[in-house]
């Protein structure tokens, strides 16, 4: 009977189990690298490594199980890299809050996603946010984690003379390491190869252990590391904080409208769209991510959306929820190969960091407009990112700016109430920001 319920679906759209079956290993070969990345940025907040990648691989195999099961596309799910680095480096080590307490935050905008899902209230939250402040968000996201991994990799430095960026010292092992996988994965990349990415990792990696960086495990096999480390440390405490506003709001927008743009583009990509572009029943996607997001930090990861990566598979030609069962089985096969993943340096994910984070400030490219409002506050979220290395701030100058802008020009039928009402409390936490 389930047999012929898939036979059924695959004969609807066109496709073959083996076109399947090929287009789940391709989406599992593109998104592999964040085994690598994602528990190395959520260490560098205190999360133990061996628990949060045995953590980051259940969610993506359950979120992907449940979206080919529930949904019938073809959607991996998982956490990604602007969620675990706003967790790792901006929550814990700039805002100095105990990674808990971030898991507390990642979750409360997981309810909000799931409650706003179910009552139907997304296309409300969507004409609240400015289309600017959307592109200018994605940008500086992008730039933070570009900068994080020119750092990771020693490529840039602070110069203690004119307390500012400098370039590193290239002569060193590190920046040499990342720059061969970067190249190797720009090359791959541009040709459309699955596993560009994942493919500069193990070359930079392999170049690491010539040079005497990457040290190979006493076995590249074994049991997954426990996550009871990691397992059920969800704080809310941190919530109801002034402070904590700019980043529930962060991650609240990068899932609500990466999850949209993802499903719509990919969904274009297999042919599931309809003529206005529009993907049917987008309800569904939309609650298993909601889902993930809201159950993620429960397991020790934060949050969880339908990832980019899923063009792979589509490029491959997949068009049914086999796609993620089939990557989602590789996920749990790969809790195996955890010593082999922890081994790997962090020079040797900087290149994901760079290309993934150069990916995002693409969005900049949208901004056409000549208004004032249209391009300044975009490019304020952009510095304020860069000089306060947070971009819980940078959204709240992009956001607090924007209002002010249209409010000092004439134009506060720009402004809806519901994004001036958020804006007071934005203004007040930057208040609180400049004073301590």
């Amino acid at each position: 009977m389930i047999a012929n319920l898939w036979r059924n679906r695959m004969a609807e759209r066109g496709t073959t189990l083996p076109r399947e079956a090929v287009a789940g290993l391709t989406t599992f070969m593109a998104s592999a690298y964040l085994v690598v990345v994602i528990p190395r940025l959520l260490s560098g907040g205190g999360m133990d490594q061996g628990a949060a990648t045995t953590a980051t691989l259940i969610v993506m195999a359950l979120g992907s199980l449940a979206m080919g099961l529930y949904a019938n596309l073809p959607f991996i799910v998982g956490p990604g890299i602007g969620g675990a680095a706003l967790l790792g480096i901006t929550l814990t080590q700039v805002e100095h809050l105990p990674w808990p307490s971030a898991l507390g935050i990642a979750m409360a905008s997981g309810v909000l996603f799931t409650l706003l899902t179910i009552t139907g209230a997304r296309g409300w939250v969507m004409r609240l946010v400015p289309r600017e402040i959307k592109l200018g968000l994605g940008a500086s996201i992008g730039l933070f984690i570009a900068l994080l991994g020119c750092r990771d990799a020693g490529m840039v430095s602070v110069n203690a003379k004119t307390n500012a960026l400098s370039l590193g010292d290239f002569s060193q092992p590190g920046p040499q390491m990342a720059l061969v996988g970067l190249g190797v994965a720009v090359a791959l990349q541009a040709r459309r190869v699955p596993g560009a990415i994942l493919a500069g990792i193990i070359a930079a990696a392999g170049l690491g252990a010539v040079l005497g960086i990457t040290h190979a495990p006493a076995a590249p096999l074994g049991l997954p590391p426990a996550m009871g480390p990691v397992l059920g440390h969800v704080d809310w405490a941190a919530v109801f904080t002034i402070k904590a506003l700019p980043y529930l709001f962060a991650y609240f927008v990068a899932e609500f409208f990466s999850t949209m743009g993802t499903t719509l583009a990919v969904g274009a990509k297999a042919g599931l769209t309809d003529g206005e572009g529009n993907l049917p029943q987008i309800d569904r996607p939309f609650l298993v991510d909601a889902l993930a997001a809201t159950f993620g930090p429960v397991l020790g990861i934060p949050g969880g959306t339908a990832l980019v990566e899923s063009a792979a598979g589509a490029s491959a030609g997949g068009r049914t929820g086999l796609v993620p069962i089939t990557a989602s089985l590789c996920y749990l096969a790969s809790l195996l190969a955890i010593p082999l993943a922890m081994a790997i340096p962090k020079q040797a994910t900087a290149p994901a960091l760079i290309l993934v984070g150069a990916g995002m400030m693409g969005s900049l490219r949208q901004l056409g407009g000549e208004r004032l409002e249209e391009t300044l506050p975009p490019v304020l979220m952009l510095l304020a990112t860069l000089i306060a290395n947070s971009f819980g701030t940078g959204i709240a100058v992009g956001l607090v700016s924007y209002v002010a802008v249209c409010l000092l020009g004439g134009r506060a039928r720009q402004v809806s109430p519901g994004l001036l009402l958020l804006s007071l409390p934005l203004a007040y936490y930057l208040y609180t920001t400049v004073h301590r």
